[in-house]
């Protein structure tokens, strides 16, 4: 044999192994949202240095693609927060499903009732997830009839961003210099005139005029109505009732505080974070996800948010709870074959691996009680954690739940904002959840 034939053998040979190892990988697609951060995290593999919801589930997924031993590649589909749903719908409509998305546990009753979701613990058991160490919300979160249906990712929820400073000026403060958090409602209305009229600054900062700030008014809603014993289905999943004494006492509390000045009005989200950080306000309502934003910004020297504590919502009513969710990642019916399924377990039990990561850089709770302990070293987490034991949700017999958080949180912000008294925020939102669960 020739030289120049031997080595066209070897070029031949080598070419074909590689186009053998090509054809040995597995892809799978992965729908999420997120937000997209190429230029900041596009090729990072550092884990433990990344931050935000974005820089952490970007890094998470090209660190598993660079290190993984299975020849698998996650191909990460993002899509805006907001028509996220629209477009999945629309997609598992065309059968153009992803091997694994992203799904808030408050949505999965109706993909579960559309047969799109089906239960994975047999999946979740032969990737090696031990679903006894899903910490209680999150569990609940998931299982549906007896059954779990999706890997939890998260636990967030609704706190208190305290600028402890201004408690301080109204001598709101304990012995400690520790927040002084209010157990009624008399005595949340004493503390934001005392924090008025010694500081001229509102109690409370929220955003409540743009589409998505429905959310923030929704979920004081919940708890309000959550920490009172309520229940907005008291007579089966299929009318809610907003005339209940506790759905009433609801919209009234945020009427009398929206009324006395206690709440900014007409402020976006922009508007709210950055009067926050520049000491505008005593307490940010918004979620979990916020705490290292704050802490960043309570550290520069030049901030308003001299002093910064995170807190739970507090109990002004007879019991502790808070409106939480989770999101959490389903694999749809017909999205795998069996290889594809065997790779998306794998990629599961990484995410899983990872929770840590998540709560950590991304500004959430862990679903692991395995990693709390871990989680409790962080700044402020600590005031945060039992949001896994009380945090609340409705239930997954509920439809629409999203089509919920819109009706009841506009209809709270037109009371914030002065368009609406309560006695007509109620018959409007009665009115429109009634609309919402007619159409089946």
């Amino acid at each position: 044999m020739s030289r120049k034939h031997l080595m066209a053998l070897v070029v031949a040979g080598a070419t074909a192994l590689a186009t053998n190892a090509h054809a040995q990988k597995t892809e799978i697609t992965f729908a999420r949202f997120f937000g997209a951060c190429d230029s900041d995290y596009g090729t990072s593999t550092e884990v433990e240095k990344a931050r935000g919801e974005c820089g952490v589930m970007t890094t998470l997924v090209n660190h598993f693609n660079a290190t993984n031993k299975d020849n698998i590649v996650v191909k990460p589909q993002i899509i805006e927060w907001g028509p996220y749903y629209q477009q999945l719908t629309a997609r598992i409509a065309a059968r153009d499903l992803p091997n694994i998305a992203v799904m808030h546990t408050a949505q999965i009753g109706d993909f579960i009732r559309s047969r799109v979701v089906d239960p994975i613990e047999d999946d979740l058991k032969a990737a090696g997830i031990d679903i006894e160490d899903f910490t209680p919300h999150a569990r609940a979160g998931v299982t549906f009839n007896g059954k779990v249906h999706a890997l939890p990712w998260d636990t967030h929820s609704w706190l208190w961003h305290v600028n402890v400073g201004i408690f301080k000026q109204a001598g709101l403060v304990d012995a400690a210099g520790k927040p002084i958090m209010p157990k009624s409602v008399d005595e949340l209305l004493a503390q934001a005139k005392a924090i008025k009229e010694k500081t001229g600054k509102p109690y409370f900062i929220m955003a409540s005029v743009a589409a998505g700030d429905a959310g923030n008014a929704a979920r004081t809603f919940y708890t309000l109505l959550y920490t009172q014993g309520g229940n907005l289905f008291p007579s089966g999943f299929d009318k809610a009732n907003f005339g209940t004494p506790e759905a009433k006492t609801a919209f009234e509390t945020v009427e009398r505080i929206a009324k006395e000045g206690y709440i900014t009005k007409g402020v976006d989200g922009a508007g709210a974070l950055g009067g926050f950080i520049g000491g505008n306000g005593a307490v940010l309502l918004t979620g979990t996800w916020r705490i290292d934003d704050m802490l960043a910004a309570a550290a520069k020297p030049d901030s308003g948010l001299k002093e910064y504590t995170a807190r739970i919502f507090p109990n002004l009513f007879k019991q502790d709870a808070v409106w939480a969710d989770n999101h959490s990642w389903v694999m749809p019916r017909g999205a795998n074959n069996d290889k594809q399924r065997a790779a998306a377990r794998v990629f599961l039990k990484y995410l899983w691996d990872q929770n840590y990561q998540w709560a950590r850089g991304g500004g959430h709770l862990p679903i692991r009680k395995s990693v709390m302990a871990e989680y409790a070293k962080l700044p402020e987490r600590p005031n945060v954690m039992r949001i896994t034991e009380i945090g609340k949700a409705l239930p997954h017999d509920v439809r629409r739940q999203f089509g919920f958080q819109s009706l009841i949180g506009e209809e709270v912000n037109n009371m914030i904002n002065g368009n609406k008294a309560s006695a007509q925020a109620l018959k409007d939102a009665q009115e429109r959840a009634d609309q919402l669960l007619a159409r089946r």
